[in-house]
């Protein structure tokens, strides 16, 4: 249940969000409102209750919406409106984006792919794949350090030479420069598996610049003794050598090192107050989803398939395989119990018995036959729970728009799972914070600044639920159970689920990160900020001229002050009608807000100062502003 408000705070909190919408609003006609629902923003403050107005792709209003009409009015009464859940960590099918039921009835609204470093060496052409036959949900997509050494370096384990580091960095600073939000890479994973750490900093190190982030699986070796803790901290120290933001992605723990979440978040700290924000992404099971030969030691995948299953015919290095691989699923899965065949529907270890063979053998038989996809149980609850509550671990699905009959049930009930079970049920998480995971903390871990916020002239990404039914009903013997509770959800302004049904919109959008869109720590709402500056922005003819200043004090919701645009050419001025809430890092301002033109029509404005970008050498101050999801005009601050 949503938890109890004192009169006095609850008083307080409607002021504070009937201040966000002048007077002039309850006079006006919207696209959508969302009238009467528990508004929980992303920002981590109290819930409220509230209207949420959408004009267009945008959202126009936050508050007490009066009067106001609208062509499609939601009754949000007894629901919880939040913005629209984005998972970081994506596995999405090119074949199901146009449709993507299964995270929609979530409440996703976005998803970044390429997860674990997959993928393709070109986004733009990869993206256009995607949006090929529209989309239900927006996507975006990292490039991977894997999918980089597989092209140029190839599948051996060996070491890459200076020209093949060279031309990796090319990759990656390439699908940098076309929008792509980090450098995912998963060394667990082969080939990344093979490359040594100063090789993985001499290519990644070029996305420094980008001011990025570097999602990894971390790597588990057998000379680490299988240590998880060891492959976090090497996740840390190719952030720290590079200038990335390292991203601890499905955190957990495995094998002996279960019950030690508190050493992991311990590790975590450490390395943000050396300077090096650490964030991480964690999905609510306690077992992950993989493919069986993840157990088979790495130099007996050197090479491919084919050089794989020619080391099995070798009677000896058979049998050493099969130690190993017994090592490994000890280590990590505690033994052959610890791992479900899930395109089979049966227990390994019933497997195992049927063949009579020692465990890393079966593997092996099953391997000759097929690559099998396996449920992989690794943790203990109370590290998921200590994960989960992190303050800078966002909530991600490890999953994605998906068609097929069979997986993981993460890929139809993460959210829910976290909000009935964690949040309802459990209460080891506040609504709020729950929510916050979910939107605004993994948008600034990536870059985007957008979406994740409720908040006038945030893209219009909206999810509605009933917090007393919201749940998860996939199993690992039904995985594509969908969940209920999600009633609603808004993709662009336009509603994509209504009444926990698709309306098969494709109202999705390929977003892309730029420049001026550092990956960062998120917003603290009890942290001051404010923002002054002056400029003419636009194309060869700065046809604007814009001018800020705006303070927002410790748990407000949005700035106060004046934002306007002036158009150089005609001199007509387009003046402050709502603010939304100030980002801010480290020489880094963004702000989304409404503006009114002399004729009365409103605009989604979205402005930025960037002093700290130094992609082109010396940091040089940049002023960007942005017109109802236009292109971004650029300029340099007075």
């Amino acid at each position: 249940m949503i938890r109890a408000m004192s009169r006095h705070v609850m008083s307080g909190v409607l002021g504070a969000a009937a201040a966000l919408v002048s007077n002039a609003a309850h006079a006006q006609t919207y696209d959508t409102i969302i009238r009467g629902g528990t508004i929980v923003d992303g920002s981590g403050l109290l819930a409220f209750k509230g209207d949420v107005a959408i004009d267009g792709k945008h959202i126009a209003a936050v508050g007490d919406l009066g009067s106001a009409t609208a062509t499609d009015i939601i009754d949000a009464h007894g629901l919880v409106v939040a913005p629209g859940f984005i998972n970081i960590h994506s596995h999405a099918q090119p074949d199901a984006v146009a449709t993507a039921v299964n995270m929609l009835t979530q409440g996703v609204t976005t998803e970044i792919t390429n997860a674990d470093g997959h993928g393709t060496t070109d986004i733009t052409k990869q993206l256009a794949g995607f949006a090929a036959n529209g989309l239900a949900e927006n996507i975006g997509l990292y490039i991977g350090f894997n999918a980089a050494w597989a092209e140029v370096v190839g599948n051996d384990d060996r070491r890459a030479t200076s020209g093949e580091i060279a031309r990796m960095r090319d990759i990656l600073d390439l699908n940098l420069s076309n929008g792509a939000w980090g450098v995912a890479s998963g060394l667990d994973y082969k080939p990344g598996y093979y490359a040594h750490v100063d090789e993985v900093v001499g290519v990644v190190s070029v996305a420094g610049k980008w001011r990025t982030n570097f999602p990894n699986h971390d790597r588990i070796r057998p000379e680490e003794n299988y240590s998880s803790f060891k492959g976090m901290a090497e996740t840390i120290a190719i952030g720290e050598q590079t200038g990335v933001i390292p991203v601890i992605t499905h955190i957990k723990t495995q094998g002996a090192e279960q019950g030690n979440a508190a050493a992991v978040i311990a590790i975590m700290d450490a390395a943000t107050r050396r300077g090096t924000y650490t964030a991480a992404d964690v999905y609510p099971y306690l077992a992950g989803l993989s493919g069986l030969s993840l157990n088979v030691p790495g130099w007996a995948i050197a090479g491919g398939r084919d050089a794989m299953l020619k080391r099995f015919a070798d009677p000896a290095t058979r049998a050493r395989i099969a130690t190993e691989t017994e090592t490994a699923m000890k280590r990590r899965w505690n033994g052959p119990d610890g791992i479900y065949l899930f395109n089979m529907g049966r227990e390994f270890a019933d497997i195992v018995r049927e063949m009579n063979v020692r465990p890393g053998e079966a593997v092996i038989r099953l391997l000759e036959q097929q690559e099998h996809s396996a449920i992989l149980r690794f943790g203990k609850e109370e590290d998921v729970i200590a994960f989960l509550k992190y303050r800078n671990s966002a909530m991600a699905c490890d999953c994605g728009a998906s068609i097929g009959q069979k997986g993981h049930p993460r890929g139809w009930g993460s959210f829910p799972r976290v909000l009935g079970h964690y949040v309802r049920e459990q209460k080891v998480l506040t609504l709020e914070d729950a929510i916050r995971k979910m939107t605004a903390l993994p948008a600034a871990i990536i870059g985007m600044n957008d979406r994740g916020y409720l908040a006038p002239g945030m893209a219009a990404d909206i999810a509605v639920f009933d917090p007393r039914t919201i749940r998860d009903h996939a199993t690992y013997q039904e995985p594509t159970k969908p969940s209920e509770g999600v009633r609603y959800v808004v993709v662009n302004g336009i509603v994509a689920l209504r009444e926990g049904r698709s309306t098969a919109t494709k109202t999705g959008e390929v977003v892309l990160r730029t420049r001026h869109m550092p990956s960062r720590p998120m917003t603290p709402a009890t942290m001051a900020r404010g923002l002054q500056v002056t400029g003419d922005v636009g194309g060869h003819d700065k046809s604007y001229t814009v001018a800020v200043s705006l303070r927002q004090q410790p748990g407000q919701r949005a700035a106060s002050g004046k934002l306007t645009l002036t158009d150089v050419r005609s001199g007509t001025i387009w003046s402050t009608e709502r603010i939304g809430t100030l980002q801010n890092a480290k020489g880094w301002t963004s702000v989304t807000a409404i503006l009114r033109d002399p004729a009365g029509k409103w605009h989604a404005a979205m402005v930025t100062l960037d002093e700290a970008d130094t992609s082109s050498g010396k940091a040089k101050p940049t002023l960007v502003v942005q017109l109802d999801g236009g292109a971004d005009m650029i300029g340099i601050p007075k």
